[in-house]
């Protein structure tokens, strides 16, 4: 994998454990949630519109990709909103790049190496330690995470196909403004018009911003690379979160933990040696 693939991927990964960090925090993660994509929305329209560049078969791609960013923000806000940050990330997470490899190499007969097989199961496991082995309280909480992890596999796979069609803000845009556009009136309908506004808070202007930064990094990536390894190297916000649980949150890191995070370093090396 190249180093500027790995370097984007890893920003990818800092910049989304901030914006889940911050959504984790908020009152009502659901409305935070909606109000950060439309936020984001509003703030990338400008610059999308001067960068436009979509052709015209870039559009079943932005569909696909819509239907299932929606499906992530869904899964991904009712699961926090359900249960710890350091349940439903690291499971949603981990499980994202091992189905990303297994439809490419698999279904869509992408090249893969033992590097890359070997890095993927060492993040997947680094993971799972990182959570922990003890089971949740809640299995509505792990399936949210589960489908959210499906929904992230499903739409890298179909941005990187995507992309060959399109630029990358734009198409980011276009995504998000879609996605936007359906989650934001169920938000609406669910919570009232008072939990949206209320949500209106400058974390969650910074969390639109890293949102989209993130996403930008992701696709830029994924130019360079293959989704698999894209995907195994941007889990690293797991670790990440677990710092800033530690620090920011002032969670318990233990022993379990701390070997899961060097578990998934080890992986990103696999990974970037490919």
């Amino acid at each position: 994998m190249a180093a500027g693939a790995v370097a984007l991927a890893l920003g990818a990964a800092v910049l989304h454990a901030v914006w889940n960090l911050l959504l984790a925090r908020a009152p009502d993660t659901d409305a935070a949630t909606a109000v950060a994509l439309a936020v984001g929305v509003a703030l990338f329209a400008l610059p999308a519109l001067a960068l436009w560049e979509i052709d015209a078969g870039a559009w079943p791609y932005i569909a696909a990709s819509a239907a299932l960013e929606l499906g992530y923000v869904a899964t991904l806000a009712g699961g926090l909103s359900r249960g710890d940050l350091s349940v439903v990330y690291p499971l949603a997470r981990g499980s994202a790049p091992v189905l990303v490899l297994a439809v490419s190499a698999g279904v869509l007969g992408a090249a893969t190496s033992a590097w890359q097989v070997a890095g993927v199961g060492l993040v997947a496991a680094g993971v799972l330690l990182v959570r922990g082995l003890r089971r949740p309280d809640d299995p509505l909480v792990v399936a949210l995470a589960l489908a959210c992890g499906t929904c992230i596999a499903g739409y890298t796979i179909v941005d990187a196909h995507g992309l060959d069609h399109a630029a990358a803000l734009p198409y980011l845009w276009v995504v998000v403004a879609l996605t936007t556009a359906g989650y934001l009136p169920l938000v609406a309908r669910a919570r009232g018009r008072g939990a949206l506004r209320a949500a209106l808070r400058w974390e969650i202007v910074v969390a639109a911003v890293l949102f989209f930064g993130a996403y930008l990094l992701v696709l830029a990536a994924l130019r360079l690379a293959e989704p698999g390894p894209v995907a195994a190297v941007r889990e690293t916000s797991v670790v990440i979160a677990t710092a800033l649980g530690a620090v920011v949150l002032h969670e318990r890191v233990t022993r379990a933990r701390a070997a899961g995070a060097l578990v998934v370093v080890a992986g990103i090396v696999a990974i970037a040696l490919s």
